[in-house]
């Protein structure tokens, strides 16, 4: 995959790779839905509509075939980012924080700068965390929400220390909501903050906004 330097854009829940769009399933308990977290249902329908929001993206690059294969278990991944957007909601509460659309604005013009335009950003995002345009500021959300909840709790999340204040707090929100996953999609954990068997190692890199990381890559 071609490497690139990165911004806070990096700081994130890691996308995995491997799985078709899932047709509309559901639990006995919850039907249609992927996900019950915090007693709200996350429809397959929503989920399916990432997806192929992504796959649509995908088909208009010119590395539509790369981009696709190396997307497969996009069902999945979009919906462990569906709930990791609710436990992050949760966990920022507990602590206080917020975040404000003029701070996603900011950072989408930083971000728009570093890449040499909005189709330089979108580009990138595509490729190295599988998003379509429409998802970027959730996802600039999504970081600044991990910025802002390291330094309430005083946690350097580039130290052991860190990293384990950060994931108790998420870990603390994630039991409150009782995350209920459809079996189709697997099963959440509260401890590791993903789906089980999805490799998401995210939160050992979260940074400062003005600190740019190494490498790209899930």
């Amino acid at each position: 995959m071609h490497r690139r330097r990165r911004t806070a854009l990096t700081v994130s829940a890691a996308l995995l790779a491997a799985a078709p769009l899932l047709a509309a399933c559901g639990s006995q308990a919850h039907p249609g839905a992927a996900a019950v977290v915090g007693g709200d249902r996350i429809t397959v329908s929503t989920v399916q509509a990432q997806v192929a929001d992504v796959r649509q993206a995908q088909g208009s690059s010119a590395q539509a075939a790369q981009l696709t294969d190396q997307s497969g278990q996009l069902a999945r991944a979009k919906l462990h980012g569906l709930i990791l957007d609710r436990v992050l909601d949760r966990a920022s509460a507990d602590a206080g924080v917020t975040v404000t659309r003029a701070e996603i604005q900011q950072m989408r013009k930083t971000a728009v700068a570093q890449y040499q335009g909005e189709k330089g950003l979108q580009a990138a995002v595509l490729q190295e965390r599988w998003l379509a345009p429409g998802q970027i500021d959730a996802f600039l959300r999504e970081q600044i929400q991990l910025t802002k909840l390291a330094q309430a709790l005083g946690a350097d999340p580039s130290t052991p220390e860190g990293t384990k204040a950060m994931g108790e707090a998420l870990t603390k929100a994630s039991e409150a909501l009782k995350v209920d996953v459809n079996p189709r999609f697997g099963k959440w954990n509260d401890q590791q903050i993903q789906l089980a068997d999805y490799k998401a190692p995210w939160i050992t890199q979260v940074t400062k906004p003005a600190q740019s990381a190494a490498e790209a890559g899930a």
